[in-house]
C-alpha cells in the first residue's frame, strides 16, 4: 500500500552530462509545446451552446429522444440506452444521450417541485 503523502515520488533531476553515475545522460530541457487548434475540436463554446438551446426550445425533442424519456420515467434505463444505441449506431452515443436526457428529466422533475 502507498503512502498517501506524495514524499515518495522522485522528483525529476538534470542529467549531468556524463555517461555513468547517478544522473547519467544528455543534458536536455523541457519542450513546451503550443497546443494545436485541432486539439480543441469538438469544445462547447458559448454561441453553440446558445443556439443548441435556441434550437431546442423552438423544435422540442425528436420521437425517439421522447421515448427514452418515457423509458426513463418507468425505470427502464438499460432498454432506454437499447433503444438509444439502436437510433444513434453506437454506445458511447447512447449513453450520452441518454445521461442528456436523464438530466432534462431531473430539470422538469425540478421545475415541477418548485411550482
Amino acid at each position: 500500500m502507498a503512502p498517501t503523502d506524495k514524499s515518495f515520488i522522485r522528483k525529476p533531476v538534470s542529467k549531468s552530462g556524463i555517461a555513468v553515475g547517478k544522473n547519467a545522460g544528455h543534458k536536455t530541457h523541457k519542450r513546451y509545446i503550443v497546443p494545436k487548434p485541432s486539439q480543441r475540436k469538438g469544445a462547447l463554446t458559448k454561441r453553440v451552446k446558445f443556439v443548441r438551446d435556441l434550437v431546442r426550445e423552438v423544435c422540442g425533442f425528436a420521437p425517439y429522444e421522447r421515448r427514452v424519456i418515457e423509458l426513463l420515467r418507468v425505470g427502464k434505463d438499460k432498454r432506454a440506452r437499447k433503444l438509444a444505441k439502436r437510433r444513434l449506431g453506437t454506445m458511447v452515443r447512447a449513453k450520452r444521450k441518454v445521461e442528456e436526457m436523464n438530466s432534462v428529466l431531473m430539470a422538469q422533475r425540478r421545475a415541477a417541485a418548485t411550482h
